[in-house]
């Protein structure tokens, strides 16, 4: 099966990194350095597949086939909403890059709305992680796997590396594994270390499909209103205390519920 290779995306002359999605208007991501990509450029490239057996080496990238081509068929036919759209904006004139923050069964549709701005997620290194991974690479994120020792240390190393050189990054709260609708500590560990906002989104779907997984995965219908909600951004002090994560977890769990409690 042909690969790509996969780079950082290119930038427009209008410095976007992509079209508004079916004429809506999405703020567009501040331009990193030019040099800045060499530095990011492991979270744009495919995983090394060596310690996989080779049917499971075939099984990947069959599911990789698979998860775009479902993406790239249903996304475009979907009907775009967008609330909420000064709060990225209030980031992006404060200097700040947003630390996207959603739950893990609306990545389907949330990753042909957001692709090609070159956001580095944190992905899990696993057999259905890697597939995943080199997925959404394919729609212009960077993946930031962590490593095989270090696991998700090594990935949220990865993230606030990706924040230093220029890029956005995001998290899935409640994944790989859930429980479902219950945020874990990762983006107020990054906000701090950082000193960029977390950023609450959501996804809703008029029309969907819901798989028997453990966090009933959703899958929206062809021409279904998809409608993109954010809330206020949340900031930590890089001084902040375990209290004073927890307190931002907290304040993330509760924004992403009423999102979802308001527009589902």
């Amino acid at each position: 099966m042909h690969e790509r290779p996969q780079t950082p995306p290119a930038v427009t002359p209008e410095g976007r990194y992509t079209e508004p999605v079916r004429g809506l208007r999405v703020p567009a991501p501040p331009l990193p350095p030019a040099e800045a990509a060499a530095g990011v450029k492991e979270f744009f490239a495919h995983g090394d597949l060596g310690a996989y057996t080779r049917k499971q080496r075939i099984a990947i990238r069959a599911m990789t086939f698979g998860y775009w081509a479902l993406i790239s068929v249903l996304g475009p036919t979907l009907r775009w909403t967008m609330h909420g759209r000064e709060h990225l904006e209030s980031i992006y004139e404060s200097g700040k890059l947003p630390i996207y923050c959603f739950w893990h069964n609306r990545i389907l549709a949330t990753t042909w709305f957001w692709r090609d701005r070159g956001i580095v997620v944190m992905t899990s290194r696993s057999f259905d992680g890697e597939s995943i991974a080199r997925c959404i690479q394919r729609f212009g994120y960077g993946a930031s796997r962590g490593s095989s020792t270090r696991g998700a240390v090594g990935a949220l190393i990865g993230l606030n590396r990706a924040l230093a050189a220029g890029y956005e990054v995001s998290f899935t709260v409640d994944g790989p594994k859930g429980p479902m609708y219950e945020v874990k500590p990762g983006p107020a560990a990054a906000a701090r270390r950082s000193g960029n906002p977390i950023l609450p989104v959501s996804l809703a779907l008029s029309r969907r499909w819901e798989i028997g997984s453990w966090d009933r995965f959703q899958i929206p219908k062809p021409f279904s209103r998809a409608v993109v909600s954010v809330a206020a951004p949340i900031y930590v002090d890089r001084d902040a205390d375990d209290e004073g994560l927890e307190r931002a977890r907290a304040e993330l769990q509760s924004s992403l519920e009423q999102l979802r409690r308001k527009y589902d």
